[in-house]
């Protein structure tokens, strides 16, 4: 992984979040409110976008600092985005309760990758 595919997905990520948190709150407004699921949409937006606000510094960390740590951090946001926030834009849509049991393995990847920027920290700075 460098840094520059790592900015490249993180690009592709915001503006995933921009344009999915504008059809939530426009093109899909409705639905949601109708599922009962607007806060769940919300909340998938907004941790697709912390993630990706956090794979941006580790793609300019990643840009000056050759660490497998960061590596690894990345990685593990870039799958954790799909699988959290993913699983929560399904749920949030088709409501079938069933997907929010996927949600927390995404949750794992966020930690992983927190605490891989963490062993960063600790070892390498």
């Amino acid at each position: 992984m460098t840094y520059r595919l790592t900015l490249k997905i993180t690009a592709i990520y915001g503006a995933l979040s921009v344009a999915l948190g504008a059809f939530g709150a426009h093109g899909l407004k409705d639905l949601l409110l109708a599922n009962q699921r607007l806060d769940v949409f919300e909340k998938a937006v907004s941790h697709q976008f912390y993630h990706t606000l956090a794979l941006f510094v580790l793609a300019v960390f990643m840009k000056f600092y050759q660490s497998k740590n960061l590596m690894w951090s990345s990685r593990f946001f870039i799958v954790g985005i799909p699988i959290f926030s993913g699983s929560l834009y399904v749920l949030a849509i088709t409501n079938y309760t069933f997907l929010g049991a996927i949600t927390p393995f995404g949750g794992v990847f966020f930690i992983l990758g927190w605490l891989s920027l963490f062993r960063f920290a600790y070892k390498e700075l």
